[in-house]
């Protein structure tokens, strides 16, 4: 189980947007060949509540039986945070550095689809997520069909249907207004953005 301080959890709405947009994911699991894992990208079918994914069909993981539940580990932005961001440094010396970072741990049961039109949907939905916003998308439709037909059979699907997720954003929302402020400029400056960008939006409201 993860060690989630409540001032760290995630809410709903945060947990939502990581399961749509997070990037790669590493899918492990339990086998009488010992833990497996592999990462891979997923889509996430909130209706369902299930993520889909493929693996490559020279990968032993699929064709491991699992013991228990799979899991899947997914990672938000993360980064190094310098004590010497914190306006508390300067007041009185005791701080220490820390690793701010989003990850989501979701448990549930895999099902594998070695099914060339399940693994092709699975593949376009994938493409067309990670496309979006290019000025130049690519598309399955932009390559060869037969090329495609060779590139499915070479992979099969996976699924898991999720029946828990333990999440936790630590985004400095332990610490006081001042030091947040450093923490967000520091970041920015070291070119670290997007984790900049969800320390502001986790700041604690009054």
């Amino acid at each position: 189980m993860m060690y989630v301080p409540a001032h760290f959890a995630a809410d709903d709405r945060e947990l939502q947007e990581l399961l749509a947009s997070h990037g790669a994911a590493d899918l492990v699991t339990m086998t009488p060949a010992g833990l497996l894992a592999t990462m891979l990208p997923f889509v996430h079918d909130p209706e369902r509540n299930v993520l889909r994914g493929h693996l490559a069909r020279n990968n032993e993981q699929w064709q491991q039986p699992v013991v228990g539940d799979a899991l899947v580990i997914m990672r938000g932005p993360d980064a190094y945070i310098s004590p010497a961001w914190y306006a508390s440094k300067r007041e009185h010396g005791r701080v220490v550095p820390t690793w701010n970072y989003i990850t989501a741990h979701v448990y549930g049961t895999l099902t594998v689809h070695d099914d060339a039109g399940w693994v092709e949907d699975v593949v376009r939905r994938l493409s067309d997520q990670h496309e979006a916003g290019r000025d130049e998308p690519w598309s399955v439709n932009d390559a060869p069909a037969k090329f495609i037909s060779g590139q499915l059979r070479a992979i099969v699907g996976v699924e898991l249907a999720i029946n828990r997720i333990e999440a936790k954003f630590k985004l400095s929302q332990n610490r006081p207004d001042a030091d947040i402020d450093g923490v967000i400029e520091g970041l920015r400056t070291a070119g670290q953005s997007a984790t900049a960008d969800a320390v502001a939006q986790a700041r604690p409201v009054d």
